[in-house]
């Protein structure tokens, strides 16, 4: 048998990813003391939304950073996988804070539309929120890019919220700018009603994604087919695999599959042969995490688990 483990010298460590939870708290203040100061001399409840979703930002990169600190840790003896699932609650609690400001937000645009009130100053108002948005979408397209390129869910979350706040600040710009062409106030409340509806969906499609990383679902498609273009190298008329399964535990990949090999082989063979598709597998996917069973494909037992 052949079980490669995760935490010996054949795998990469953990990459310390908190210095970019770091980089979306110190954005989150920024923005939340811009588009404050903004909602505080124009009156407008679009840019008092827009200030609300970013105190969630700056609770959810605090969350973030938690969790990543604690992804980071290697594998111990109460717990042999690592502890990457720590990001699947961060993005949990980020979406249930989506869900409090969308509340907030929908809320007060409702109480707006009832009880309209005159805007001020919506020049200086409108600036200070487009100063927000370029912050927040420069971080966001930092935490995208790292996440992607880390297999992080945590900073994959982070900044699709952030590239929503993008969004949002879009809208309310528009919201704003209509009433200073139109002089029709409801237009700003209308708009934040909209922007609330939008955070509202943003916080659903994180939890979900959160449940699903906890319900331990299989690799990528495009991993998976590197995974099994790498079995399909080594496969001949003597090597066969069956039994594949796989799973993703936030920032790594787990793989386990038996190797079918002549009865006759010596364990040493067999055991050669398993590293190195191992060692094939981790070159082509480096987050992946391998357990190789090697059987006798003569013996009848070796079919006996094939299904899960």
């Amino acid at each position: 048998m052949n079980s490669t483990t995760p935490g010996d010298g054949r795998y990469a460590p953990a990459v310390d990813l908190t210095r970019f939870a770091w980089l979306s708290i110190a954005a989150a203040i920024v923005t939340i003391g811009i588009k404050g100061v903004g909602a505080w001399i124009t009156g407008s409840v679009g840019l008092l939304s827009d200030a609300a979703e970013s105190v969630v930002n700056l609770v959810a990169a605090i969350v973030a950073l938690f969790a990543l600190r604690i992804a980071v840790k290697p594998p111990d003896e109460g717990h042999p996988y690592g502890h990457s699932k720590a990001e699947y609650f961060s993005a949990a609690v980020e979406g249930i804070m989506i869900f409090v400001a969308a509340a907030y937000v929908i809320f007060t645009a409702i109480e707006r539309l009832i009880n309209p009130r005159d805007l001020q100053q919506l020049g200086l108002g409108l600036s200070l929120a487009a100063i927000a948005s370029v912050i927040n979408g420069a971080v966001a397209y930092v935490l995208l890019r790292q996440g992607r390129k880390h297999n992080s869910i945590t900073l994959v979350a982070d900044g699709k919220h952030l590239m929503t706040d993008v969004i949002t600040s879009v809208a309310v710009l528009i919201g704003v700018g209509l009433v200073t062409v139109t002089g029709i106030v409801r237009l700003d409340p209308i708009v934040a009603l909209l922007a609330g509806l939008n955070i509202l969906w943003t916080g659903v499609r994180l939890v979900r994604e959160s449940v699903r990383g906890l319900m331990d679902v299989a690799i990528p498609e495009e991993d998976l087919s590197a995974l099994n273009e790498v079995l399909d190298s080594f496969t001949t008329d003597l090597v066969s695999f069956h039994a594949v399964r796989t799973r993703v535990a936030g920032n790594r990949h787990f793989a386990s599959f038996h190797v079918l090999v002549p009865g006759d082989w010596s364990v040493k063979h067999g055991h050669d042969v398993a590293e190195d598709i191992a060692d094939a597998l981790i070159e082509r996917l480096p987050a992946m995490r391998v357990f190789a069973h090697v059987e006798p494909r003569e013996d009848p037992r070796s079919y006996d688990d094939i299904e899960i």
